[in-house]
């Protein structure tokens, strides 16, 4: 085995203490020489284990090569054959539990780090977006017409893929803006949105039409697109917030993760007075949660003018959800975690507004089905503590409007649409993914699941009459 560094070339990053002030970009991104040193930490795997861990299929050695040979635009050309949106995945993807998890530069030694896979893509794509992006060449029409509903990484993804094969694609968007969760649940300083509308402005530059401020199933059927599409994929998504159902979640001061970071994202309450839709947060926050979107919650507080931000989670650290990353970005900015805690009620005051939050200790026993071990409550060591404001960031449930108001369609337990593994449902030329199928994951398994669906799309519509 060649001998290589076991440690990533290090990231610039904003320093937290003038981070948490602000809501630009916390990773300042790779320069050219340091993207060329990283990328000949990688081995050249004849396996590509890297590639069988990426859920849009990207030859993810073969980009890699081409930055350590200082070809980048040939490496965009790698990357954008598989992957539309490069730099939203290149920085909000896990890529530590997928590509960079099978990494064989782990294998070196107990202490080596996998190649800073997701850090290059992100170069790249920013190389590429700095540079001018280039548009492929249109695909010769098949005279077919697909609906793809929902912005979202999987309708974008799926909306791609679907037009380069040479298919009329055109979206529709409930909201004002596209994008979905990229734009109006991951914060700017994660994901600047001047990112996601240059990666949405790619999408459209490919041939795909986006009509906004449509609500299918109300503004318009699933019958009705039946009637002019040859076929359907619903990707919209999980924005129905999961509550704690305990007493007081509806006094003054409680918030969705929803809720709340839509207002901060598409509102733009980050930049009041700017646009003045502001956001009451008050001196000390609590979000409870553990996952990424939580992450996002508690280090958006301190950004708004909170003094405390608590995470609370029911179990220990060991089995938090979010990424590492974003952990450890959260604690530099000073949010505080409290581990085996978990709400038993909010108190407010005579009118209704939070004051207090009562807590239960908690202890580990078996593992769960989600493997993780199951949290249970510990008798008489409840305990208060004062909060102003508090975010639910337990988790999302899928959309419910489409499949309530398509009955036709199988729908499972926790409201998903059911799909097999390439999209398709019970009805013949209809297809969904993303979190509609699956419930709340991440932002590249929707990418896959949208990218799946296009093949399986293109194939529905070349056997059809």
């Amino acid at each position: 085995m060649a001998k290589v560094s076991t440690t990533k070339h290090k990231m610039p990053e904003q320093d937290p203490k003038k981070r948490i002030k602000n809501f630009t970009e916390v990773p300042l991104g790779y320069d050219k020489k340091t993207a060329i040193e990283e990328a000949k930490r990688c081995l050249q795997c004849k396996k590509k284990p890297c590639t069988e861990g990426c859920p849009v299929e990207i030859d993810i050695p073969g980009f890699i090569a081409c930055i350590a040979n200082g070809e980048f635009d040939k490496a965009a050309e790698i990357i954008k054959s598989k992957n539309s949106l490069p730099a939203v995945s290149g920085r909000v993807c896990p890529y530590e539990g997928q590509c960079e998890g099978l990494c064989t530069v782990k294998k070196i030694s107990a202490y080596a780090e996998p190649v800073g896979i997701g850090r290059l893509e992100r170069f790249i794509a920013d190389y590429e977006r700095n540079k001018g992006v280039k548009i492929p060449k249109e695909s010769k029409p098949t005279g077919k017409k697909v609906a793809i509903i929902g912005s979202g990484p999987a309708g974008l993804t799926c909306a791609g893929d679907l037009v380069k094969m040479g298919h009329s694609v055109t979206i529709f968007e409930a909201l004002h803006a596209p994008g979905g969760v990229l734009m109006y649940g991951i914060p700017e300083f994660r994901l600047p949105k001047e990112i996601v509308n240059a990666e949405v402005d790619y999408i459209k530059k490919l041939g795909v039409e986006i009509n906004y401020d449509i609500v299918v199933g109300k503004t318009i059927t699933i019958k009705e697109l039946q009637k002019e599409y040859d076929a359907i994929f619903i990707g919209t998504g999980a924005g129905l917030p999961k509550w704690l159902r305990i007493p007081g979640e509806n006094l003054d001061g409680v918030y969705s993760a929803n809720e709340f970071l839509t207002r901060v994202n598409m509102m733009k309450a980050y930049e009041f007075p700017k646009y003045n839709t502001p956001i009451k947060i008050g001196k000390i926050v609590a979000t409870f949660g553990g996952g990424n979107v939580a992450m996002d919650c508690a280090r958006t507080a301190l950004r708004l003018g909170a003094n405390k931000s608590y995470i609370i989670y029911r179990r220990s650290e060991l089995e938090m959800p979010a990424r590492l990353e974003e952990v450890h970005h959260a604690k530099e900015e000073g949010v505080i975690f409290k581990f085996l805690t978990n709400p038993v009620r909010f108190i407010g005051d005579d009118k209704g507004i939070l004051k207090e939050v009562e807590f239960i200790k908690m202890k580990l026993g078996e593992p769960d089905e989600s493997g993780r071990k199951r949290p249970i409550p510990m008798q008489n060591s409840e305990y208060k503590m004062k909060f102003d404001t508090a975010i639910v960031a337990i988790g999302q449930s899928p959309n419910p409007l489409i499949p309530n108001t398509v009955k036709e369609l199988k729908i499972g337990k926790h409201g998903n649409i059911i799909t097999d593994e390439e999209g398709r449902t019970n009805i013949p030329g209809i297809f969904a993914g993303g979190d509609i199928a699956t419930g709340a994951a991440t932002v590249i398994l929707a990418m896959g699941a949208g990218k799946r669906a296009a093949r399986a799309i293109d194939k529905y519509l070349k056997l059809k009459k």
